[in-house]
């Protein structure tokens, strides 16, 4: 390594935790984890009002009072695993029947005002959250792959992407690129892609705040279900998993678009 790279690498940590340390600084109540690295604090599964996913960004665009996540690129911790079962998708090669799962990042870090990315949830200041939904695919093409692959820092074997085990992303920590767009007038925050947490960063995690929320329509859970605000709510019923489990019928209605292009230990998942 050169003196030069040297230099920079010696100022790219000073900045990282210069940074870790303005967040721990901006957030009250949240410690940052010291010491040596270890895994996010598994949760009880116990329903809460801090399991409310009432700031889905993806989901609110410019209406009401919705707080909107703001473009830049902040730390993500994986907090929310939903199925949405199989939709009618419409995208560039028409309609299509696809199994889909949403993920949802808890976010960490100021907006470009300086303020910390937080609402108020009944009095208690709560991390922002964004989703993105994904197919459930690995193929080498597939937006769940490049975006998995991207945040562990490498890409799947064949063996990995024959079974990749979802749920092993539950708690896992990650950069998230956050990108506004506008769509007939309303502006909406997207997640344009994941990269893994810088070295600095991985020593001083923010804690978990939000609550694991998992939905899995293979055994849905109701409570969990009634948390969910009505638009996602209808997704769900779309989809013909819903109707084999509650014993109705699949709403039929106009397919979502399609928004996809919509073991080392350093290895987040």
């Amino acid at each position: 390594m050169t003196q030069a790279q040297v230099e920079r690498e010696v100022m790219r940590e000073l900045e990282e935790r210069e940074y870790a340390a303005r967040i721990e600084h901006k957030w009250p109540g949240v410690k940052l984890w010291p010491g040596k690295d270890r895994s996010a604090a598994t949760c009880d599964g116990s329903i809460s009002k801090e399991s409310i996913m009432g700031f889905v960004a993806s989901d609110a665009g410019g209406s009401g009072n919705f707080k909107r996540v703001p473009q830049g690129v902040f730390i993500g911790r994986c907090y929310s695993l939903i199925d949405l079962g199989t939709q009618h998708t419409e995208g560039q090669y028409g309609v299509k029947m696809q199994h889909k799962i949403r993920i949802g990042w808890e976010l960490f870090g100021e907006d470009e005002a300086g303020e910390p990315l937080t609402v108020e949830t009944d009095g208690k200041l709560m991390p922002m959250t964004i989703s993105k939904s994904y197919t459930v695919s690995l193929h080498e093409k597939a937006s769940l792959r490049k975006d998995l692959a991207a945040w562990r820092g490498k890409d799947f074997t064949d063996d990995e992407a024959k079974a990749f085990d979802v749920s092993k992303l539950m708690g896992a920590y990650c950069m998230v690129n956050v990108t506004t767009s506008e769509t007939n007038g309303k502006t909406y925050s997207n997640v344009a892609g994941l990269t893994p947490l810088p070295g600095a960063l991985k020593n001083a995690k923010p804690a978990p705040v939000h609550k694991h929320v998992v939905f899995d329509l293979d055994a849905p859970n109701m409570e969990v279900f009634a948390t969910f605000h009505e638009k996602l709510q209808e997704a769900i019923k779309r989809s013909p998993e819903w109707a084999q489990k509650t014993g109705g019928k699949a709403r039929h209605e106009p397919p979502m678009m399609e928004t996809e292009d919509a073991a080392s230990e350093d290895c987040p998942f």
